[in-house]
């Protein structure tokens, strides 16, 4: 039986593809995370704009604001659904990458069970012969 797998330069680009799948995924979470709380900080500033209105001039300065961070929440909200999206298709590509390099880890696995199996065997038929050689040597000392 061959020692090595013959199939180890394939296993060995699944797993690069895997890393690199997961590297993208990390990413992209990172960026859905970013924009989300970016967004919750939208939020909770657009809540807390409780000014005095004392004149025309700042109720307008107030609508002006209410109105820029609505459209900035906007904004973030279809970045967030955009950062989600692509979240989910590098979910998406990590899981068939890694769905590809599973099946060759398995036959790694029963191939190196298979070698270290025919090793044993090999090591117990040599110990089988030199028991069996000890034991007609003696028997024959033991006759003479």
């Amino acid at each position: 039986m061959s020692r090595q797998f013959t199939l180890a330069g394939l296993l060995r680009l699944r797993q690069i593809q895997q890393d690199e799948a997961a590297t993208g995924l990390a990413r992209a979470r990172s960026r859905s995370s970013s924009v989300r709380a970016r967004e919750t900080s939208a939020r909770r500033q657009l809540a807390a704009t409780d000014g005095d209105i004392v004149s025309s001039a700042s109720l307008r300065a107030v609508a002006a604001s209410r109105s820029a961070s609505h459209s900035m929440l906007a904004d973030l909200q279809n970045l967030a659904r955009v950062a989600e999206t692509d979240e989910a298709t590098a979910r998406g590509e990590f899981i068939a990458a890694r769905t590809r390099s599973v099946g060759l880890e398995k036959l790694e696995a029963r191939h190196q069970a298979e070698v270290n199996t025919a090793e044993l065997r090999a090591e117990q038929s040599a110990l089988d012969e030199i028991s069996s050689t000890i034991w007609h040597r003696d028997e024959q000392q033991v006759r003479s």
